[in-house]
């Protein structure tokens, strides 16, 4: 009898400790297996919150608006070195005047395409190309009646050019923030562009070269 109740006794300390070593390994098995699963959820999804949207929106510039701001930028800085070697080199008083005010004018447009360009992620070249440096070149080795002569022939050509390219940009133009600033900008190149011919053909009207009002005076005899 006391033989039975040792055994018994010894049965019932076996199963406690089997019981007792069981439970805390699969609570330990299960909280291994869940921790890494919340873990690689939160990598998963933490990166989204950070994309930039600008990087998309900056690059998303048409060759062709792209184009117009890099040649733009080339012209503006060569109508202000050009300007100012006209108002130093100048003989007369109007192409001195007029240099500056080459100056003043593109200077401030220069400045209004590097702010855009900075928006649109687009790096402005720093130099005025090797077409416009031919010109300053040759500008370079006149003096006198010569150097104005040539001088307001070029500005004739390129303020034509400039305003073509404007116009373009201005109907034709894919990015609005491109489109707005060659419209803004027109206006001010055409009055380059007129004042210019004024000076170059004296004989020519100083009125818009749009206005188509005036055939009618033909009709007498």
């Amino acid at each position: 009898m006391p033989t039975l109740k040792i055994f018994s006794t010894g049965l019932a300390a076996i199963a406690l400790s089997v019981a007792t070593g069981c439970t805390p390994t699969t609570q330990q098995s299960q909280n291994t297996s869940e921790t890494p699963l919340a873990q690689s959820v939160q990598a998963t999804e933490s990166p989204s919150p950070n994309a930039s949207p600008t990087t998309s929106r900056r690059n998303n510039l048409s060759s062709l608006d792209r184009q117009f701001i890099t040649q733009a930028a080339q012209d503006g800085l060569a109508e202000v070195q050009l300007g100012q070697l006209a108002s130093r080199r100048g003989t007369s008083a109007t192409v001195k005047q007029f240099g500056q005010q080459m100056v003043q004018d593109h200077t401030q447009a220069n400045n209004q395409l590097k702010q855009l360009a900075a928006r649109k992620g687009v790096t402005l070249p720093t130099t005025i190309g090797r077409k416009n440096q031919q010109v300053s070149q040759r500008l370079s080795r006149l003096s006198g009646t010569n150097f104005d002569r040539q001088y307001l022939n070029e500005m004739l050509q390129a303020h034509q050019q400039d305003v073509a390219a404007f116009q373009r940009e201005a109907q034709q133009g894919q990015d609005p923030d491109v489109k707005a600033f060659a419209a803004q900008t027109l206006p001010t190149l055409q009055q380059h562009l007129q004042e210019v011919s004024s000076i170059v053909n004296p004989g020519t009207s100083t009125s818009s070269p749009t206005s188509t009002s005036s055939p009618t005076p033909t009709s007498t005899p």
